[in-house]
Protein backbone atom coordinates (compact mmCIF):
# COMPACT_ATOMS: atom_id res chain seq x y z
CA UNK A 1 0.00 0.00 0.00
CA UNK A 2 1.00 3.18 -0.98
CA UNK A 3 1.78 6.64 1.54
CA UNK A 4 -1.24 9.26 2.20
CA UNK A 5 -0.74 13.07 2.41
CA UNK A 6 -2.92 15.95 2.59
CA UNK A 7 -2.62 18.82 -0.07
CA UNK A 8 -3.55 22.39 1.21
CA UNK A 9 -4.47 25.26 -1.63
CA UNK A 10 -5.96 28.09 -1.25
CA UNK A 11 -9.25 27.93 -3.22
CA UNK A 12 -9.33 30.94 -4.52
CA UNK A 13 -6.26 29.63 -6.55
CA UNK A 14 -6.94 26.12 -7.03
CA UNK A 15 -10.22 24.08 -5.82
CA UNK A 16 -11.95 20.91 -6.08
CA UNK A 17 -14.37 22.70 -8.82
CA UNK A 18 -11.35 23.54 -10.84
CA UNK A 19 -9.73 20.08 -10.11
CA UNK A 20 -12.84 18.77 -11.99
CA UNK A 21 -12.92 21.05 -14.34
CA UNK A 22 -9.76 19.99 -15.60
CA UNK A 23 -10.65 16.59 -16.31
CA UNK A 24 -9.89 15.68 -12.91
CA UNK A 25 -5.93 16.55 -13.33
CA UNK A 26 -3.48 18.87 -12.35
CA UNK A 27 0.04 19.89 -11.16
CA UNK A 28 0.25 20.38 -7.73
CA UNK A 29 2.74 23.04 -7.86
CA UNK A 30 3.38 26.58 -5.91
CA UNK A 31 4.70 24.84 -2.82
CA UNK A 32 8.04 26.49 -1.91
CA UNK A 33 8.23 25.48 1.78
CA UNK A 34 11.73 23.24 2.11
CA UNK A 35 9.90 20.84 4.42
CA UNK A 36 6.61 20.45 2.08
CA UNK A 37 8.42 20.34 -1.28
CA UNK A 38 10.52 17.09 0.61
CA UNK A 39 7.33 15.92 1.35
CA UNK A 40 6.61 16.06 -2.48
CA UNK A 41 9.65 14.33 -3.45
CA UNK A 42 8.68 11.30 -0.89
CA UNK A 43 5.55 10.82 -2.78
CA UNK A 44 4.85 7.91 -5.30
CA UNK A 45 2.82 6.92 -7.96
CA UNK A 46 -0.75 5.61 -6.34
CA UNK A 47 0.19 7.78 -3.06
CA UNK A 48 -3.65 9.03 -2.24
CA UNK A 49 -3.80 13.03 -0.89
CA UNK A 50 -6.51 15.00 0.93
CA UNK A 51 -7.73 17.94 -0.82
CA UNK A 52 -7.86 20.47 1.52
CA UNK A 53 -9.02 23.93 1.05
CA UNK A 54 -6.87 26.37 3.38
CA UNK A 55 -9.03 29.75 2.58
CA UNK A 56 -9.75 32.07 5.12
CA UNK A 57 -13.42 30.81 5.59
CA UNK A 58 -13.23 27.18 3.75
CA UNK A 59 -10.88 25.33 6.14
CA UNK A 60 -11.72 21.50 5.08
CA UNK A 61 -11.33 18.67 3.26
CA UNK A 62 -13.39 18.48 0.61
CA UNK A 63 -11.67 15.63 -1.72
CA UNK A 64 -9.16 12.55 -2.28
CA UNK A 65 -6.58 13.22 -5.32
CA UNK A 66 -3.98 10.41 -5.87
CA UNK A 67 -0.70 10.96 -7.67
CA UNK A 68 -0.24 10.18 -11.16
CA UNK A 69 3.30 11.33 -11.76
CA UNK A 70 5.81 11.68 -9.11
CA UNK A 71 8.02 15.26 -8.17
CA UNK A 72 9.76 16.71 -11.16
CA UNK A 73 11.03 20.32 -12.09
CA UNK A 74 9.09 22.98 -11.18
CA UNK A 75 8.68 24.02 -15.45
CA UNK A 76 7.39 27.60 -13.61
CA UNK A 77 10.67 28.19 -11.74
CA UNK A 78 13.91 29.23 -13.47
CA UNK A 79 16.45 28.33 -10.75
CA UNK A 80 15.00 24.67 -10.71
CA UNK A 81 15.03 24.62 -7.09
CA UNK A 82 11.60 23.65 -6.94
CA UNK A 83 9.19 20.35 -7.89
CA UNK A 84 5.79 19.43 -8.69
CA UNK A 85 3.67 16.55 -8.83
CA UNK A 86 0.78 15.60 -10.98
CA UNK A 87 -2.65 14.37 -9.16
CA UNK A 88 -5.87 13.17 -10.21
CA UNK A 89 -9.54 13.55 -8.79
CA UNK A 90 -10.50 10.24 -7.11
CA UNK A 91 -13.40 11.51 -5.17
CA UNK A 92 -15.32 13.87 -3.80
CA UNK A 93 -15.85 13.83 0.36
CA UNK A 94 -19.44 12.46 1.07
CA UNK A 95 -18.69 15.12 4.24
CA UNK A 96 -16.22 17.58 4.24
CA UNK A 97 -14.11 17.79 6.89
CA UNK A 98 -13.54 21.09 8.24
CA UNK A 99 -10.55 22.23 10.69
CA UNK A 100 -12.76 22.67 13.69
CA UNK A 101 -13.58 18.85 13.59
CA UNK A 102 -10.50 17.85 12.91
CA UNK A 103 -9.15 19.80 16.25
CA UNK A 104 -11.91 18.81 18.21
CA UNK A 105 -11.25 14.86 17.44
CA UNK A 106 -9.20 13.55 19.94
CA UNK A 107 -8.04 10.51 17.52
CA UNK A 108 -6.14 12.89 15.16
CA UNK A 109 -4.24 15.06 18.28
CA UNK A 110 -1.08 13.87 16.76
CA UNK A 111 -2.15 14.92 13.44
CA UNK A 112 1.08 16.86 11.64
CA UNK A 113 -1.12 19.61 10.16
CA UNK A 114 -2.17 20.50 13.67
CA UNK A 115 1.15 20.55 14.68
CA UNK A 116 2.96 22.52 11.62
CA UNK A 117 -0.57 24.31 10.49
CA UNK A 118 1.53 26.81 7.62
CA UNK A 119 2.69 23.05 5.88
CA UNK A 120 1.17 22.81 2.81
CA UNK A 121 2.37 19.06 1.26
CA UNK A 122 1.24 17.13 5.38
CA UNK A 123 2.06 13.32 5.46
CA UNK A 124 -0.42 11.64 7.12
CA UNK A 125 -0.64 8.24 9.25
CA UNK A 126 -2.45 4.85 7.99
CA UNK A 127 -5.02 5.09 11.63
CA UNK A 128 -5.76 9.30 10.65
CA UNK A 129 -6.23 8.41 6.80
CA UNK A 130 -9.00 6.05 8.51
CA UNK A 131 -10.46 8.43 11.27
CA UNK A 132 -10.76 11.18 8.85
CA UNK A 133 -12.12 9.16 5.76
CA UNK A 134 -14.71 7.93 8.47
CA UNK A 135 -16.05 11.43 8.99
CA UNK A 136 -15.72 12.42 5.38
CA UNK A 137 -17.83 9.24 4.60
CA UNK A 138 -15.12 7.55 2.14
CA UNK A 139 -14.19 4.50 4.26
CA UNK A 140 -14.33 2.67 0.93
CA UNK A 141 -10.94 4.41 -0.45
CA UNK A 142 -8.23 3.02 0.62
CA UNK A 143 -6.06 2.82 -2.58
Amino acid sequence: MGKFWLLKTEPEEWSWEHQATNNGVSQWDGVRNAQAQNNMKAMNVGDLCFFYHSGKKDKQIVGIVKVIKESYADPSDPSGKYGVVDVEAVSPLEKPVTLAQIKQDEELKDFVMIKQPRLSVVPVTDKIWTRLCQLGGCDDIIN
